[in-house]
This record gives structure tokens, sequence and C-alpha cells, in this order.
């Protein structure tokens, strides 16, 4: 069930909240390695008083009696917060993150913290110290990353939300590869405090669900303001930018033929599709990694003394970023500041705009490179290109399901907003869901 299924049941009587627990906690599959830790005992206590609260007329909105994980980035006082590393694998905050006392002010149950990259520095969540997060439609392959683990579980039906962060692009690859819904909304629009940080300023919070109208829900109880999109979400008239440079330059052949048709359903519904010209992205992608290579290291020097602790590509990457000079970085936020201004002139022509999430779909655990059409690319590079620049940028960005390859790997559709849009590429989102039958399948294990 969905999250407003789980309301609507909830309401009626048909279902409790301690039924929705245990029925969570039953489908956690030790195979996906989805999970860190599981409060089974704290979870069904918690539901009990959810249910209690109910019975008495208290009704905190849809998320009340809903079972959630968090990223094991969010602090949970309490419960342990390792960030997916062994140096904070016995850390236990005293106090909640803000986001995870905004999803407890709105009545959710926390089943457990799930398994993500190393310090979130990574897209494979193939974790050295907690174990590879296996992707739910084929466990050979990655769910992505870093929020790998929140993917698969709402992937496998576990639950129907997890906390996702996103620094470059960490929320929509695992969306992508497991065939869920992610939203990075805009820059700052979600608190970031009492969450790890990796990137100071290209770090998002944001919802990983099953649907686009869930994604709305938990958005808002996350802390965003709007409405959930309507039955028959309507996108007559509005406009949106296909662009004709960069993001369709080198994909997978299945992967393009999927979009390119999303892109006819919404043409479909009413929609303008008009073409658009993009920034140089190439660009935009290095002044992130520039970015995030320094902020990186800024983050985690203090633990730099504790290298046998740290995997091997963290810390690679971990050393890269001391080579990073302050003239550089200084540079870097100068031409971002440049390209904002370039890319926020696109919103005169479109209300949103349609680009593949992620060039191909998963790849296998331990694959270094791949084949995206007649090139041969490094596997993280590759997958972060499409998505990398929009966390410089700061805009909104959503991706959905929109299709699977022949050999039933999920395909996702990235929707870009102009910032504070996220009603827009809700609905666009939402329009597109209900045109399709993708949502309806589930992975078979």
């Amino acid at each position: 069930m969905t999250i407003l299924e789980m309301a609507d049941a909830l309401r009626a009587k048909k279902v409790s909240s301690l039924e929705l627990t245990n029925e969570a906690l039953k489908k956690i599959d030790p195979r996906l390695n989805a999970f860190i830790t599981v409060l089974e005992e704290s979870a069904r206590a918690r539901a009990s008083a959810m249910d209690a609260e109910l019975s008495h007329g208290i009704d905190r909105g849809p998320m009340h009696g809903i079972p959630i994980a968090h990223k094991d980035l969010v602090y949970t006082k309490g419960v342990r917060t390792t960030g997916g590393s062994k140096i904070f694998k016995d850390f236990v905050p005293d106090h909640d993150a803000d986001i995870a006392a905004s999803l407890d002010r709105a009545g959710t149950v926390l089943i457990g913290k799930t398994n993500l990259h190393e310090f979130a520095y990574g897209i494979t969540s193939t974790n050295p110290h907690f174990g590879a997060v296996r992707n739910p439609w084929d466990t050979d392959r990655i769910p992505g990353g870093s929020s790998g683990g929140s993917g698969a579980a709402v992937a496998a039906g576990v639950l129907p939300m997890a906390t996702g962060t996103d620094t470059g692009g960490s929320i929509r690859i695992p969306a992508s590869f497991c065939g869920v819904t992610g939203l990075k909304p805009t820059f700052g629009l979600i608190s970031k405090r009492g969450v790890m940080p990796l990137g100071w300023t290209m770090d998002h919070m944001g919802p990983i669900t099953k649907t686009v109208r869930d994604a709305a829900v938990a958005f808002h109880a996350m802390g965003g303001s709007g409405a959930v999109p309507s039955k028959n979400a309507d996108i007559r008239g509005l406009r949106i930018g296909l662009p004709v440079n960069y993001y369709f330059d080198t994909l997978d052949l299945e992967v393009s033929e999927s979009v390119r048709t999303a892109v006819q359903t919404a043409a479909a519904l009413g929609a303008r599709i008009v073409d658009i010209k993009v920034p140089n992205i190439d660009e935009i992608n290095v002044v992130a990694r520039v970015l995030l290579l320094a902020e990186a290291t800024s983050v985690h020097e203090k633990h730099l003394g504790r290298r046998a602790d740290m995997g091997a590509d963290v810390l690679t990457l971990l050393d890269q970023g001391r080579l990073i000079r302050g003239s550089d970085y200084v540079d870097a936020q100068r031409l971002r500041r440049i390209y904002c201004r370039e890319f926020s002139k696109l919103w005169n022509d479109a209300d949103c705009i349609f680009t593949p999430t992620t060039p191909t779909p998963a790849p296998k655990i331990g694959q270094m490179t791949m084949k995206v059409g007649a090139v041969d690319e490094d596997v993280r590079l590759a997958t972060t290109r499409l998505m990398r620049a929009i966390n410089v940028l700061g805009i909104p960005a959503l991706s959905i399901p929109c299709g699977f390859t022949k050999a039933g790997l999920p395909i996702g559709l990235q929707i870009l907003g102009a910032p504070r849009a996220e009603d827009t590429i809700l609905r666009v989102g939402a329009a597109i869901e209900d045109a399709t039958a993708v949502v309806g399948r589930t992975p078979v294990r």
C-alpha cells in the first residue's frame, strides 16, 4: 500500500498502525541488506501509541501511524547513527535531526536506519563495513547510492517512505535504479540540521517513496509546503523543456526510448514540448566535483588519521580533496553563480525540464566501468553526470520510474523545476505516473 492508501485504511479501521508495522518488520529481507539498525521493540511501542491516539480522535495527518525508515546519516535520539562508517559505528545522538523531529511530530513510526555508501560519498552503496546493499530487481546489481538502503527498502515494499540525502544525485540515483520516486527539493528548503554533512553547499534532504503523491505527502511532513497533486492532475498548456544538447547525447538505447516515450505521454496529456539549449553541463559538473572534493575533505579531515577505518574509495576521494587549492574553490563558487544565472533564463521558456535520471539501468555490484552507447565510462562519473550539476544549481528535481528494460530493470525520468517549483514538478510527475502502468510493477525475488 501507498502512504495515502494506508492513511485511508487506518481511518476506516481496516488496519492498525501496529499491523502495518509488524508487516513492515516481517518484509525486511536480509539478502538486500537495506538496514543497518532495525528497531522492532520501539517501533511496535510507537505504533501502539499512534493507534491509541487515533482511537481517541487525535489525528496528526496523513503520515500518522505510517512506518518509515531514516537513512543512517539522520540523527535519531537514542538510536545509533553510523553514517555508514566504522568510525561512527557506536555513535548515539542525544537529539533528533530536524527532519526526524518533523516526521515524528507527523506521527510516523520509525522501524530502522537504512544502509548507505560510507559517509554518503559514493553511488554504489557497496559498504565495506556494513556490507553491500542489493537491488530488489536484481540482487547482483547495485541499488544506487548513496541512499541505497532507502531506495531498496521502498522498492522491496518494506515500507512506503524512507528519507534520503542528495549531494550529487544520492536520492535520484537509487530512485532510478530501484524503480521508485525520489524528490530532491530546492536547496535549503528542508532543514539539514542534525544530518551528517558531506558537502556544505550542495547537501539536500528529501523523501524516497513508491509514488509521486506519497513524495508530496512526505515532503510536506519533512517541512515542505504546497498541495498534494489531485487525482486527475492537469498539465494541459504546461511548457516542458526538452534539451537539444547534452542530456540525450550518450545514453543506453532503452533509456533513451523510455524517456522519449514519457515526453510523448506528456504531449498527449496536453503539455507543450519546447526545445531548449542548456548551458555547458560538463563544465557545471566540474564545478560540482571541485566543490565537493573540497567540502567533503573539510568535513572529514579530522577523521583522516583513522585511515584503516575507511573504505578505499572514500579515502581516495578525501585525499584528492586535500589537493584542491583555496583559489580553485573560490573560482568554482564564482562560476557557480554565473551558471545559476544562465540556467535561470530557461524558465522564461519552460515550466519544467525532462531528462533521463541516469544514462543506464543499474550496473552490477563491483562493476567499475560500463558501456554507455558506444562509449566506455567510469561507473561513478557516468551515473552522476546527468544529476550532479543540479546540486550546484540548487533547483528541485524529481525522479520517477518511466519504464523498464527488456531485462526487467527500471528506468528513471528526471523532472527539473525552477527554484521552489516543487508543486509543478510533482503535478507533472503525478500526471505521467497516472498515464502509465509503471508503478504497479514490483520486484520478484
